[in-house]
């Protein structure tokens, strides 16, 4: 569950943002779609790093080997 509402706030994080530049920034078409690429390419690889954190956590590929007298 955790997973899923990270990703929900990312999304919303991204429309915010995006939202934000335009009404900030707003200085003609050819602008606004950089900022707006920008905007959920920064997203969407903020998002992808921590999904990938997030995911490894979940099942790690080098298990812990315990000591028989421990």
């Amino acid at each position: 569950m955790g997973f899923w509402v990270t990703t929900l706030i990312f999304i919303l994080a991204g429309i915010v943002a995006s939202l934000s530049s335009r009404l900030c920034f707003n200085r003609g078409p050819s602008i606004n779609l950089l900022h707006l690429t920008l905007v959920m390419t920064a997203t969407v690889c903020c998002w992808m790093m921590w999904a990938i954190v997030y995911l490894a956590q979940l099942n790690p590929l080098i298990v812990p080997i315990l000591n028989e007298g421990e």
